[in-house]
């Protein structure tokens, strides 16, 4: 699993910039470095974890002059020796630097290989090593906050935690095993099927995928109704811009339009849907197909009405699908005299949330966008905030659920088998106890030089 050679990526973005960054790590980083960057007067030897100024050359030809800094084992990012040259930003530069350092030893560097090499010496575990991609893709500040949370051991410490606790539960189990004239299968049972149970809860609670979606990919939000009552004005008005075609003509929303804002440091996804009515039209048909698709897969359902219409049957069937749903009423064309209020919704959806706006008066919107921004709103204590590591929670609970089942037929040796499966699934979390195939399928994910 560990590679003692020396890897060299460029660290930075695509494209032009202030700075671009080619990184070095391994045995060879230092001679790598020296061999093809010369410092400015009279430096002969780096100091470890010292910009130092100078040029790079391939050579006669000078390349670029630039700023180079050592870090030497064990106090660098991997843990080994690390070397990163700063250039003028421009890819070819920092191409031409890369194609220099591969002549002189170094290998190109796999996606991540610089954070698995950091996981693979110690330096963090494999929660943490995920913790950076996440930092790195974050698009909001939940979303940078959890991130942050993760890289500085939030997740490692709760599943640490759990670990501990399943340690204990093991030794009981094991204690019951080898002294069996003194701690009867019942007494082990009574003793342990409490303390299995908790922590069996204590992990499905954790597993909240909704909010780790949202964190990931942002709140996803549909905009439902029937023709003409202003849904493509509304995400318009909530975007800010004029993403979807507006005409007084019905129907002129036949497929998805979609759009993305940021509200209190989340991210949300609207999506304009076709009208909702009966039509002969194939078109308007599969337009129709496609926003019930959309609501079906959304978090939350805005419920479009013309505030100026009164309820059709088409609209109170709308209204009891939404039952059970997370929803809102939005009565749109507040300008216009009103024939609906939030009473005549109180009978179908009796604690729906009514907004009542003009999507040509953006100051009418503004509850509108906080009651977005409350149902995109995750808890800053939520313990797991990746799939990953959803799953193998989800999985240690249930070999606990089947460990306590087994138990309640006091049959502990058994019993044991579920622990220990339960054990191996946390570990995967943090990378306590880990395939290569794992660490491949999550440093794949990674952009090279990172």
């Amino acid at each position: 699993m560990m590679k003692n050679d020396t890897i060299a990526a460029i660290a930075t973005a695509p494209g032009q910039g202030g700075v671009s960054i080619v990184r070095l790590s391994g045995p060879e980083a230092e001679r790598i470095l020296m061999a093809l960057f010369h410092p400015a007067g009279k430096v002969t030897a780096l100091q470890s974890h010292l910009l130092t100024y100078g040029f790079v050359s391939d050579g006669p030809r000078r390349l670029d002059e630039c700023m180079a800094v050592i870090m030497r084992a064990p106090r660098s990012y991997t843990r080994e020796d690390v070397a990163e040259i700063q250039l003028h930003g421009g890819g070819y530069i920092a191409q031409q630097l890369l194609e220099l350092c591969l002549k002189n030893g170094a290998r190109l560097a796999d996606p991540g290989e610089f954070t698995r090499r950091a996981f693979l010496n110690g330096r963090i575990d494999l929660s943490q090593a995920e913790a950076v991609m996440a930092l790195i893709s974050a698009r909001g500040e939940q979303s940078h906050q959890a991130a942050m949370r993760q890289l500085s051991g939030g997740v490692s410490a709760f599943i640490r935690k759990a670990a501990d606790d399943l340690y204990t539960i093991q030794a009981g189990a094991a204690a019951c095993i080898d002294y069996p004239e003194e701690i009867s299968e019942e007494e082990s049972a009574a003793d342990l099927l409490p303390r299995i149970t908790a922590l069996a809860d204590s992990l499905e609670s954790a597993c909240d995928e909704r909010s780790v979606r949202i964190l990931s990919s942002g709140l996803r939000t549909a905009l439902c109704g029937q023709p003409n009552v202003g849904k493509s004005s509304l995400l318009n008005a909530l975007l800010g811009e004029d993403r979807a075609i507006v005409t007084p003509i019905p129907g002129t929303t036949r497929d998805m339009v979609t759009g993305e804002m940021t509200l209190g440091g989340s991210v949300i996804h609207l999506t304009d849907t076709a009208g909702l009515h009966d039509t002969d039209d194939p078109v308007e048909q599969l337009g129709v197909a496609r926003a019930r698709r959309a609501m079906e897969e959304s978090d939350v359902v805005l419920a479009v009405f013309d505030v100026s219409r009164p309820l059709s049957g088409s609209d109170r069937t709308l209204l009891n699908s939404l039952s059970g749903r997370v929803c809102a009423v939005v009565l749109n064309k507040s300008d216009l005299t009103p024939v609906l209020s939030p009473a005549d919704f109180a009978d179908v959806l009796p604690d729906v949330e009514v907004f009542t706006v003009s999507a040509a008066e953006p100051a009418t919107l503004a509850s509108l966008k906080d009651f977005l921004a409350q149902q995109a709103a995750v808890s800053d204590h939520l313990a797991l905030t990746q799939p990953r590591h959803l799953e193998a929670a989800r999985r240690a609970a249930a070999h606990l659920r089947q460990a306590a089942e087994t138990l309640s037929a006091y049959t502990v040796d058994l019993c044991a088998i579920d622990l220990q499966a339960a054990q191996s699934a946390l570990a995967e979390i943090t990378g306590d106890d880990v395939e290569e195939r794992l660490l491949d399928r999550v440093f794949e994910t990674f952009c090279v030089g990172k």
